[in-house]
């Protein structure tokens, strides 16, 4: 069945993977901050939506949300502006999010798929799976983006408390632009593999239809399992990988 679908962040580099990829059965508008990225964004065939998570108010996005099914949360500062801005979007502008969604009458409000990124979690609590060399990737990473780490956890712990409205959380690990295999490992994972953008995007589009997700927080990484395969499994376990 056709959605109507709103991707926050829609030219970010998954986001505009996952665009082209929900555009032939789905209505798909993306949401970016700067006009100049409305032809990206026409070129995948989605309909391109002016906001910031910075500026922009609650009203606004609940208004952008009003009549959707599904709204992907897929933006981030990318380090751009240090940690004051990465606070502002990837946590500040993740729950005005959540807050424009719960503003929406409780009948009518979309499910929220949010991207995170492997290991967002408690640093005081390691996960029992972890190897050596997953620690040893863990303390590189923390101590080289400590404020993204940081607001993406916050952002993923509000989140979690949320009862009002429909949510899963997808958290890929390192990623690439190396073409998509359609393949990974989906659960609780390892964080020593990396999975290539055109994946995590393939991944995403594959969630839109998958309700029984929700409350989760799954990992993803590249491996060996097709993609639809992976999913199914780590759905039907139903074990969140979100250390809160």
């Amino acid at each position: 069945m056709s959605k109507n679908i709103v991707i926050v962040g829609g030219h970010g580099n998954v986001s505009l993977r996952l665009a082209r990829l929900l555009t032939p059965n789905h209505s798909v508008t993306s949401i970016i901050r700067n006009s100049a990225h409305e032809e990206d964004i026409i070129a995948t065939g989605a309909r391109p939506l002016q906001l910031s998570l910075e500026t922009s108010t609650i009203s606004e996005f609940t208004d952008a949300f009003r009549g959707v099914d599904v709204v992907y949360f897929s933006a981030g500062a990318g380090g751009s502006g240090g940690e004051e801005r990465t606070k502002k979007v990837d946590y500040e502008g993740a729950i005005k999010v959540f807050d424009a969604i719960e503003g929406l009458d409780s009948t009518a409000r979309p499910r929220l798929i949010l991207v995170s990124a492997v290991d967002v979690r408690d640093p005081e609590k390691i996960p029992e799976h972890y190897t050596e060399k997953d620690i040893e990737i863990s303390k590189r990473v923390r101590g080289a983006i400590p404020a993204y780490m940081r607001w993406k956890y916050e952002a993923d712990k509000n989140l979690v408390q949320r009862t009002t409205f429909k949510w899963f959380i997808l958290r890929p690990g390192g990623l690439t632009n190396q073409p998509g295999i359609g393949k990974g490992d989906i659960g609780r994972t390892h964080i020593t593999t990396t999975i290539s953008r055109d994946d995590v995007a393939k991944t995403l589009a594959l969630l839109v239809n998958r309700e029984d997700a929700a409350g989760l927080a799954l990992d993803l990484v590249g491996g060996e399992t097709p993609l639809e395969q992976a999913l199914d499994a780590a759905i039907s376990k139903g074990e969140t990988d979100f250390l809160g």
